[in-house]
């Protein structure tokens, strides 16, 4: 799915314990994205640790493609059955309002979001930033959900372990609202990232 070479950057910086020492799974706002319209960006990297990738646990993953759709449509899933208080716009309505203003907004899939998987960053840089800003617009909304990226890998008890990067922002602005590394293990893939969704978004938000 990923050359070797960039696979092992990718996740010293997904899966890594320094990340989930500098981002803890803190819950999505969803009170303060109460009665709004949070555009859910289409996530564009996922990947795998070698040995995982080698199971067969993880092969109806291997194919890039397929293995973006389906993670878009499990968070955008979580994002609305969990937090119906919240507008949210989810990539494949994004697709087609892309579809219909060509030449005025980029593909949703072609922006760069993949960076905002950096934990320092505070601002959106620039070209993705414009690019949300002019996507956004077509949805009367200001709050981007962007899902920066997705890992794989075997826990210390041999489970799958998913590590799902999450970033809200001001698409006019730039500026970082909030920010959080969703963690979850299970039997499969599937099963690791639908734990790891109903942390960062339980049913029950009280203290």
């Amino acid at each position: 799915m990923i050359p070797r070479i960039l696979l092992g950057l990718v996740l010293s910086t997904v899966l890594a314990c320094p990340l989930a020492a500098q981002v803890q799974a803190v819950l999505v706002p969803t009170e303060s994205f109460a009665g709004q319209t949070v555009v859910v960006i289409p996530i564009t990297l996922v990947a795998a640790d070698p040995q995982l990738q080698a199971d067969t646990v993880y092969a109806p993953y291997r194919q890039r493609r397929p293995t973006l759709l389906w993670a878009d449509s499990l968070i955008g899933e979580a994002l609305t059955n969990r937090a119906p208080e919240v507008t949210w716009v989810l990539p494949p309505k994004l697709r087609k309002m892309a579809r219909r203003s060509p030449g005025l907004v980029s593909d949703p899939d072609q922006m760069g979001q993949a960076v905002m998987r950096a934990p320092k960053l505070r601002i959106v840089p620039d070209p993705l930033r414009s690019s949300l800003r002019s996507l956004v617009a077509l949805t009367n909304g200001r709050i981007v959900m962007i899902p920066a990226a997705l890992g794989f890998s075997r826990d210390t008890v041999g489970a799958v372990r998913a590590d799902l990067s999450l970033v809200a922002a001001d698409a006019r602005s730039g500026k970082v609202l909030w920010r959080s590394l969703a963690v979850g293990s299970g039997a499969t893939p599937a099963a690791a990232l639908e734990t790891a969704l109903v942390a960062i978004l339980p049913l029950d938000t009280s203290p």
